[in-house]
């Protein structure tokens, strides 16, 4: 089985993608764990439900990352 959704690289076996609890990521991005459930919740960042409990795609983390970054303005 292979993934096709966000947050998994398309095609990559299922066995190869690495899930971090809430916690792991609310600790890598230096947030609280109430702001990483927000943004599952709000769509932003894709999860899966396991149970009562989600799991967030390493890759989904680095990609929102990514695209989050902004640009400084120039002092002038």
């Amino acid at each position: 089985m292979t993934t096709s959704g966000p947050g998994g690289t398309p095609g990559q076996p299922l066995g190869e993608v690495r899930f971090l609890t809430v916690a792991e990521v609310a600790t890598v991005m230096r947030v609280s764990k109430m702001t990483v459930y927000r943004l599952v919740h709000a769509g932003t960042l894709p999860a899966v439900q396991v149970g009562r409990s989600f799991r967030i795609p390493e890759s989904a983390v680095h990609e929102y990352l990514d695209s989050s970054y902004v640009q400084g303005m120039q002092a002038g």
